[in-house]
Formats: structure tokens, sequence, C-alpha cells
């Protein structure tokens, strides 16, 4: 019998992209299987042409938040759910889950409606490092109806979205995806600037990012003593995906744009300055690299995800990292 599964995760961009090993595990050890899943509006395109991915229910949180959301739980409830993997641990999510009728509802204890799932699981990054990867802890969610282990996130950029990046393939290049929502997540613009003037004319430079990087990365384009195409704003998700797949290394923060090349298997070397790769958000692709300051810090990790500012103010975790560090992984 098919089964038809849902899964939640409206939170942001990077962690509806390492959601995806539960889809990708589902679909290669469960036959039959029919997949949707659930995201906040603007991470859709996501799954455009999906190779197995069947519907996408989209919230849009930003107009009409609440009748929006119990228009999903309806549309929920028709669907006719077999199962609702409930990744998100937020009270929204919950009440969907909670209202979708599904046989099956699993989600994590943290989330506020946890009592009304059929399977709940913790999810804890304690204190004692390394913890499981995120794939991992997202992984309980469905441990009883798969074995085995996790399998890695992906998503499918089209014809058209590779063809769009071949146009920018005109040699070796490596991308920078230079910007991250917390400022201590960020590795700075004059060290991006330093490593972009200490590599080597052979190869050709893309930065990448959403609208909002499209000025930062202007100003890094404009200091650095090379050309550089600044592509920030100007492609889709899957596009830069299909660009990052064909890079000899795509250098990122531990921010989305990481898991955003690990999902094509992409060359990566992301940098971590106040965060830890032993959290459980590391790169994984085949080949990754993790750049980390080689000074001992007592203050570093600050804290799980980032701060507008360094709470000592030296901001060491970021400055320390060498430009020697970033050359010594280009090909």
């Amino acid at each position: 019998m098919k089964k038809r599964i849902l899964i939640i995760q409206t939170a942001s961009l990077g962690d509806v992209i390492l959601s995806t090993a539960l889809a990708e595990t589902l679909n290669a050890r469960l036959a039959g299987a029919e997949i949707h899943y659930l995201v906040k509006k603007g991470y859709e395109s996501l799954f455009n042409g999906h190779a197995f991915i069947h519907k996408v229910l989209i919230w849009d949180k930003s107009k009409n938040k609440y009748s929006g959301l119990f228009r999903l739980i309806r549309e929920v409830r028709r669907n006719r759910y077999d199962a609702v993997i409930n990744v998100q641990r937020f009270a929204s999510s919950g009440l969907i889950a909670a209202l979708s009728g599904a046989g099956m509802r699993s989600g994590f204890e943290k989330n506020p409606l946890s009592m009304f799932f059929t399977h709940k699981y913790k999810h804890e990054i304690g204190s004692v490092l390394p913890q499981p990867h995120e794939i991992d802890r997202n992984h309980a969610l469905i441990s009883t109806i798969v074995s085995g282990k996790a399998l890695r996130p992906a998503l499918y950029p089209s014809p058209e979205d590779l063809n769009i990046a071949a146009k920018y393939n005109v040699g070796p290049y490596i991308t920078i995806s230079p910007a991250s929502l917390w400022f201590t997540k960020q590795f700075p613009e004059e060290k991006w600037i330093d490593f972009l003037n200490n590599i080597s004319p052979d190869f050709s430079v893309i930065l990448l990012g959403s609208g909002a990087d499209k000025s930062m990365c202007e100003r890094i384009a404009g200091m650095a003593g090379r050309k550089v195409v600044n592509l920030a704003g100007e492609l889709s998700f899957l596009q830069s995906a299909a660009l990052m797949k064909g890079a000899i290394m795509n250098y990122v923060n531990d921010s989305a744009p990481q898991h955003l090349a690990s999902a094509v298997n992409a060359p990566v070397a992301a940098i971590f300055c106040s965060t830890v790769p032993a959290f459980g958000f590391g790169p994984l692709s085949e080949i990754s690299h993790m750049i980390e300051t080689q000074e001992a810090l007592n203050c570093r990790p600050c804290g799980l995800h980032g701060y507008q500012k360094c709470p000592e103010g030296h901001f060491k975790c970021a400055l320390n990292i060498t430009t020697k560090q970033l050359t010594d992984l280009i090909p």
C-alpha cells in the first residue's frame, strides 16, 4: 500500500535543506512512498522539478499568517496523510501535525504540542561536544518506519538551471558566499578581500548571495584587486546550487550556502567564526573542509547561533583565521 507522507519544516533556508535528508531516506527505503513538503513562502522553489517530491504546500507567514495556518490545516486533513513528520519545533507546526488526522504524527519533544504526537523524540544540542549532525538528530523522527542511517540532503537543479550555470563556466572558478544573517558567523569583508588578492588570476571568482547581500558583494568586488563576478540576487537557489556544483571550491560561512553546496555534493570550505562544527551543522559534501581559528579561545563558541556583535569586543574567532588557511584549499 502506498504511504503518503508530509514533511513539515517551516524554519530557515538551511533548516529546510538539511531536512531533505529525511525525504532522501524515505524515498530510498520506503517503497511506494508519496512524499509531500510544507515550507514557508519563499523556499518552495527549492523543490522545482524535484525528482520525487510530489507536492509542496506553502505557508505565507508574512500575510494573513493565521488564516493561512488554518487553511493549511484544512488542506493537510484533506490530503489524508499516513504520516506527518514535523521537523519544526514551534507550536504552529505542532498544531498542523496535531490536527492532521494522520495515523503517525512524529515530532520533537520540544514542540509545545508534542503531547498530541504519536511518536516524539529528544532534540538536544548539549554542552559535551561533538554532537551528532543535525541530519542524524532529525533522522530519529523516521526511525520507526525506515532502517539504517540517514542519507545526505539533496536538491535537484533542472537542466535549465545547469545551463544558466554553464554560462559562467568558462574555466576553473571558485564561488564565495560572503554573507550571513549573524555578524559573528560572518567572515569579515576585509578578510574576504585579502583572500581575493592572494589567489591566482587563473581562477575566476563568483560572488553568490541573496538580493540583500548585493551591496556587500559589490563592496568586496570593488575593493578586490582583480576581476570578480557579482551574482548576488541574480540567481535562484537551484541555479546557485548548480553553479556551486561546477566550482573547484565553494567558500561559505556557517550558514545556508554551506548546506546548499552539500545538497549537490559540491566541494566546500566552510568558515566557522563564533560557532563550531561540533554543534552538528557542518558540511556534508564528499570534499568538505572546515576552517577555524587555530588559537584556543576561552570564549569560543559563544553560542549556538550568532550575535550582532562580538560579546568580547575583539572578534578574534574570525580575525585570527589566516588567508593561507583559505588559499591552501584551492586544488
